[in-house]
């Protein structure tokens, strides 16, 4: 038999992340094959849930995925595995319109069990008329349990039981305040992996010694074994070659996507920081990642920057995104003011001076092509007023806004990270 739930929380900022990964590790180290899933579109917290469960993580989303999509996503990825530990989304409600997209609706559309964690240290019997109202807000998203967080005493700890007692929720016990497990900033970027294991690792003490893990299986979905080779669709032969860019400044991709590319094609890696040939190949994919981490080193190698623009004026296909899309521009601007030269294919420059953060779900409008994804970013560009955009681009509310696809023969790139695995062909903008 094989388990699953949905740790979610009231609001944010109550350690969903920290216990998914503590929680992700802990079963690891019992032995059980753990599959862990992120909902919504955050391509960082994945990297961390992989590390902690030893296996690679897997986006889940109402927004950029159809629900039939995202339902068959998760059977295929929990089929194979023990245990699936699914980390919510900001608040258990909270969506990009409503609860759309939210950790209710995608807990509701896969019919698992939610574990609440709530920052209780400020908390005391008043979480009680908290707890019943996410109870019964929406009857058809079970909260299996509640574990209280950041409580520092038994007594405190008697009224949080109580009001769960009062509620009719199972109190699953509380987790003490621990300076040593506190998940570093992500904005840091992946030099602070090394710091990562021996975080997770002192997490998994620590919540297992005040937690009973094996009693918080007992408020979960339990689901048969099932054969876990469901088939995945492909398109026939595969006719492609991508050269898919992936070191420690291009990281942020939906493992979906590499698996949808691989269904139409060889995929060959490469690392614009220390190869120095291009692979030859149809396509060129250039995912986001913290490119203004490593200015010094993409801009020092004249080599690849040079095979690169050579690729895109001889027509080759490109997608960039986010941080790839800096790297295709003509200089990016660190935070001290200092301007390193990229590739050069557009004119624009980026910039990490004056931060200001932009972000929300995107809908693509191409040709007739409509695809989903995620914009999320710090930095700015300029020198761009005369680039048109070549797509539409709308926010989840259906308004639209101003980010730009731009285009170069046929280079694409743009600050949105899209989901394409969902396409029934091979798209354009794709490859």
């Amino acid at each position: 038999m094989s388990k699953a739930f949905l740790i979610a929380a009231p609001w944010s900022n109550s350690g969903k992340t920290t216990l998914t990964l503590g929680v992700s590790r802990w079963f690891s180290n019992q032995g059980y094959n753990v599959q862990t899933f992120k909902c919504g579109p955050d391509y960082i917290d994945t990297i961390h849930h992989g590390t902690a469960a030893r296996k690679a993580a897997i986006n889940l989303d109402t927004i950029m995925m159809p629900a039939q999509h995202m339902i068959d996503v998760f059977e295929r990825y929990n089929a194979a595995s023990d245990i699936s530990i699914v980390e919510g989304v900001m608040g258990l409600f909270d969506g990009a319109v409503k609860d759309e997209g939210s950790s209710a609706a995608i807990a509701k559309m896969l019919d698992i069990p939610v574990i609440l964690v709530v920052n209780a240290s400020s908390m005391a019997y008043t979480i009680a008329p908290i707890l019943h109202g996410l109870k019964t807000f929406d009857p058809q998203v079970k909260i299996a349990g509640v574990i209280f967080n950041f409580v520092k005493t038994e007594s405190h700890y008697a009224f949080l039981k109580e009001a769960c007692d009062t509620v009719g929720i199972p109190s699953l016990g509380y987790i003490p305040p621990n300076k040593e497990i506190a998940i570093p900033s992500r904005h840091l970027g992946l030099h602070i992996e090394d710091l990562f294991e021996n975080v997770i690792e002192k997490a998994a003490s620590h919540i297992a010694t005040h937690i009973s893990l094996p009693k918080l299986l007992e408020h979960t979905k339990t689901y048969p074994k099932i054969d876990p080779k469901i088939p995945v669709k492909t398109t026939g032969e595969k006719k492609y070659r991508i050269a898919v860019a992936k070191d420690e400044a291009f990281t942020f991709t939906y493992l979906e996507n590499l698996k949808w590319l691989e269904t139409i094609a060889e995929i060959i890696y490469f690392s614009p920081i220390r190869d120095q040939k291009l692979p030859e190949a149809d396509g060129i994919y250039l995912a986001g990642g913290y490119p203004e981490l490593y200015v010094e080193a993409l801009s020092a190698n004249t080599t690849m920057r040079n095979q690169i623009k050579q690729a895109a004026d001889r027509g080759v296909k490109i997608l960039a995104e986010c941080g790839g899309m800096m790297y295709l521009g003509t200089t990016i601007v660190n935070e001290e003011g200092t301007a390193y030269p990229m590739a050069g294919i557009f004119p624009f420059h980026t910039s990490m001076q004056d931060k200001k953060l932009s972000l929300g779900y995107r809908k693509v409008i191409f040709k007739d092509i409509e695809i989903w994804g995620h914009e999320f970013h710090y930095s700015k560009v300029s020198n761009d007023d005369n680039i048109p955009t070549v797509a539409r681009v709308f926010s989840a509310r259906e308004k639209e806004v101003a980010t730009k696809i731009y285009q170069y023969q046929n280079v694409y790139a743009s600050y949105i990270h899209l989901y394409w695995a969902a396409l029934q062909q091979p798209a354009d903008l794709c490859i």
